[in-house]
């Protein structure tokens, strides 16, 4: 069985896709970018608060779901450049428990 996932509080697609598809017991949630969903544009502030709204994005859609962050096992991430990679990486663990941090993948 399949369902789409709609979360009020995270951005609308901008393609022709659902912002996540729960299967039997799987959620699987469409990649995020920083956009914020109140004004509809991407934040270009920085690496933080980029990271900071694309996790509350994703958090936004989990929720709808009724799942939460500690339910994720794996990621995957994309940066511009591996020069952010520190900045994004000390954001980014702030929203998992550091002994159970997903499996990652990244570029």
């Amino acid at each position: 069985m399949k369902k789409g996932i709609h979360a009020e509080n995270a951005p609308e697609p901008v393609g022709p896709y659902s912002q996540a598809l729960q299967a039997d017991k799987f959620l699987f949630v469409s990649g995020q970018v920083a956009i914020d969903p109140k004004e509809g544009r991407i934040v270009a502030n920085g690496i933080r608060e980029q990271t900071v709204r694309v996790m509350e994005n994703i958090e936004a859609i989990l929720e709808a779901a009724g799942y939460n962050l500690s339910d994720v096992v794996q990621s995957n991430v994309y940066l511009s450049s591996m020069a952010l990679f520190s900045e994004f990486n000390n954001e980014y663990a702030k929203y998992f428990d550091a002994v159970f941090l997903p499996a990652r993948q990244g570029e």
